[in-house]
């Protein structure tokens, strides 16, 4: 079962690089307005996981610099997960908001929701 799914791993990965997305290109100003936001943000991913291979596509489709977080192969950044987030489970994005508070938002389709209504992205 382990060479199967790191088989299906190996082909979702190629998929991806063969067909990725190209991004958007903003004035200077406009992206870096948009970094200085995303700069509070951390998506926790595994590579080849399709739903994270989603999210990381519509990421570099708008030109969202998010840090991800390999949590599958750091035994940090996944204690970090279970113990903040409340699950070992991805992708799940991490947002810093303003008041110091902290937002673990899960599910790939409610991450692409919540990134597009930030941004105002079409």
């Amino acid at each position: 079962m382990a060479v199967i799914r790191w088989v299906l791993g190996q082909i979702i990965l190629l998929l991806d690089f063969l067909t990725s997305p190209k991004p958007v290109v903003r004035e200077a100003e406009a992206q870096k307005a948009i970094d200085d936001v995303t700069a509070t943000m951390s998506l926790y991913q595994f590579a080849t996981c399709p739903f994270c291979v989603k999210v990381r596509r519509e990421l570099k489709r708008h030109s969202l610099n998010i840090e991800l977080r390999d949590a599958r192969n750091d035994a940090a950044l996944k204690a970090e997960l279970v113990r903040e987030g409340g699950r070992h489970k991805v992708p799940c994005l991490r947002i810093e908001k303003p008041d110091n508070s902290v937002e673990w938002l899960y599910e790939s389709s409610d991450i692409i929701v919540y990134l597009k209504s930030q941004f105002k992205l079409g």
